[in-house]
């Protein structure tokens, strides 16, 4: 298993106490400007300080895993990136349009950090030097014995090549700082310029190799320890790394050393998952659930506690969010159309869009039904597993003047669509589903394979690359009836660059993937060519879209009844009953009646009243790699500004 576990955390404090060791650990901790000595020296202040590392880095309490990102929440809000793609709409600073790129402005991120300051605040560089304090005088200081140093110190080096790939894959070079820097931010020792994006990525390969070696080397973990960093976990960002740096958004000479070097390392993760007991979990729908699913390769767990409960409340609030007010959650995330035109057919055919939209759920990849609830969707939880989703309109009679233009069952906006994925079946609605444990994988073995299948693709081993696609696919349950799982078509090196792309879009919706997925191959807009090159629609310009589900009288008549009774529910309908347990003849089960449904009842169209009005989505191709904000280039002059934000900084060097 393979889950952080939260209630670990709660140990910082109490370790302190049992050992008795240093009155002063915590006091030391707020101003920062050193740990004591004791700290290398017992096993429980180590695991303490390691513990809240981890604490720092995690998700916080009452995050939302479909669009959570430390980087986000430190610019603005945690769904910043997932509004700036093409998966949620809304209104962001980097979807918005601008007099100019400035560093003055919103869009350029606040999450480069702070300068270092005496009191602790949770920021890149208090983490980072958190990993610096350690891995600088362990050696020195310890009397630990040498596997469990191993252990600690491979977590150690694991989260500092995880917050520096964070950094590069925002900005490109940054300074890079392997030792403590002194907490004055006056101090001349802690002026460190910016490195290249190539000595970055190095020090983060370096760094994620050493964890490996030291974590396969290290004491084993045991039960009590469930949710540690793993060697494979260190494998695998290593080979998410090294993709990256192969992808156009870094290599734009398209370097194929890079692609070898990326496969290289994307193997060598595969095979050492395998190794760790990694695979695909066939349960496609419920592995989110599944403490023990084999997928995970590096995730953390949330808990149940209530907030009276005295225990650490640590709830992942995705569910709560997603769950519509009907069923006693919040509504709050609407999946676009944008996203659902990406997933295939059942026989992974692609879906046509521009096909006959009363039909737009039929016959599709098992994963839509398990990623989004539409109308009609039959969307279980513990108090009513039969509960149908129901998402209509009808258009009010022309003899009221001033109403709206049209009406629905439940009052609902957004796009008509809700994220099905990352719910329970068998979740309680007590409490609004808000104290939900449910875990979250930030790398899964689906990554693995598809992140291994890209780069075999970038070195020219299509077929490879094609049977990995495949994969995951048949994990999905894909019917195969072209012999390649619906890719038949895909032949050349582009297609099925395409078709991975096109994968993790589908694999790993709301996952938090898309927004970087985008960057990494410049598919904004087609100013690099890419989206012709790879038959990518482009998100500038574009408005993010959802679906109208207007009621008809018969097959040919909108249905008019302004705020009447609803058309369709209940056994004194004025059409016809939507929960019906008899239906008409040649109808036999529940999904073949909402066919009819739609076929007869239902007319659905395209809602462009997603974004807000007048509204176009803005990108600009500064954000491919972000500048340093005015504020902290005025308490650190000597920091290069990044190229296309007024400096000279070349971040592809």
């Amino acid at each position: 298993m393979k889950y952080i576990n939260i209630k670990i955390l709660v140990t910082l404090l109490t370790a302190v106490f049992i050992c008795s060791c240093s009155a002063d650990f915590i006091e030391e901790k707020r101003d920062f400007s050193s740990v004591n000595v004791e700290v290398y020296q017992y096993e429980e202040l180590s695991k303490a300080y390691l513990d809240h590392l981890y604490y720092l880095m995690l998700p916080d309490r009452n995050s939302n895993m479909a669009m959570w990102s430390r980087a986000a929440v430190e610019h603005s809000t945690a769904d910043l990136f997932t509004k700036s793609s093409d998966e949620i709409a809304g209104q962001t600073d980097l979807n918005r349009e601008y007099p100019d790129i400035s560093p003055l402005n919103n869009h350029c991120l606040f999450s480069i950090g702070q300068a270092i300051r005496a009191s602790v605040t949770n920021n890149t560089w208090t983490r980072i030097r958190y990993c610096n304090l350690y891995l600088s005088n362990v050696d020195e200081y310890s009397g630990l014995d040498e596997d469990f140093k191993d252990q600690v110190k491979g977590q150690f080096y694991f989260w500092r090549a995880w917050q520096y790939f964070e950094l590069v894959r925002l900005y490109g070079g940054v300074p890079l700082i392997l030792e403590p820097q002194p907490s004055n931010v006056d101090d001349s020792e802690n002026q460190t310029p910016r490195s290249t994006s190539s000595e970055v990525i190095d020090q983060i390969v370096a760094d994620l190799e050493m964890s490996q070696t030291l974590l396969e080397n290290g004491r084993p973990y045991t039960q009590n320890d469930a949710g540690r960093i793993t060697a494979a976990a260190a494998a695998a960002l290593k080979g998410r790394v090294l993709l990256t740096w192969a992808s156009p958004m870094f290599n734009r000479t398209d370097d194929q050393s890079r692609w070898q070097r990326a496969y290289d390392a994307n193997l060598a993760a595969y095979n050492k998952c395998i190794a760790s007991g990694n695979s695909l979990d066939s349960d496609w729908k419920n592995m989110w659930f599944n403490l023990n699913t084999p997928e995970a390769v590096f995730g953390y767990r949330f808990n149940e506690f209530a907030s009276n409960s005295g225990e650490f409340q640590k709830n992942n609030y995705t569910e709560y969010q997603s769950r519509t007010r009907d069923q006693g959650g919040n509504g709050g995330i609407h999946p676009t159309k944008n996203i659902m035109d990406a997933f295939p057919m059942a026989d992974g055919t692609p879906y046509n869009p521009n096909g006959n939209l009363n039909q737009f759920y039929r016959n599709r990849d098992p994963r839509f039904y398990n990623t989004f609830a539409y109308n009609g969707s039959i969307w279980p939880y513990a108090q009513n597993p039969n509960y149908k989703h129901w998402e209509y309109y009808w258009y009010p009679l022309a003899a009221e003047p001033g109403k709206p233009t049209i009406e629905t069952n439940n009052q609902r906006d957004g796009t008509g669509i809700f994220l099905r994925k990352f719910t329970n079946s068998n979740s309680s609605n007590i409490n609004s589903f808000q104290n939900n444990g449910n875990q979250y994988m930030e790398i899964r073995f689906a990554e693995v394979i598809l992140n291994l299948a890209e780069s075999a693709i970038g070195i020219n081993k299509l077929p490879e690359g094609k049977e990995y696609l495949k994969s995951i696919r048949a994990r999905a349950g894909v019917t195969n009836n072209d012999g390649d799982y619906g890719l038949a078509t895909a032949t050349s090196r582009d297609q099925l660059f395409a078709a991975s792309i096109n994968e993790r879009k589908v694999e790993f919706a709301y996952e938090n993937k898309r927004f970087h997925d985008l960057r990494r191959w410049l598919l904004y807009n087609n100013d690099y060519g890419t989206c012709s090159r790879l038959n990518q629609t482009p998100i500038e310009g574009s408005r993010r879209q959802g679906y109208y589900t207007f009621v008809k009288l018969d097959e040919n008549t909108i249905y008019e009844n302004g705020r009447g009774t609803d058309p369709l529910k209940g056994p004194s309908a004025p059409i016809i009953n939507r929960d019906a347990t008899t239906y008409p003849n040649g109808i036999t089960t529940y999904e073949e009646y909402v066919d009819y449904l739609y076929d007869n009842h239902f007319e659905v169209t395209v809602r462009d009243n997603v974004d807000q009005t007048d509204f176009n989505f803005k990108w600009y191709n500064e954000y491919y790699f972000f500048g340093i904000y005015q504020n902290l280039l005025n308490t650190a002059p000597y920091l290069e500004q990044t190229q296309g934000w007024g400096g000279t900084f070349n971040p592809l060097d």
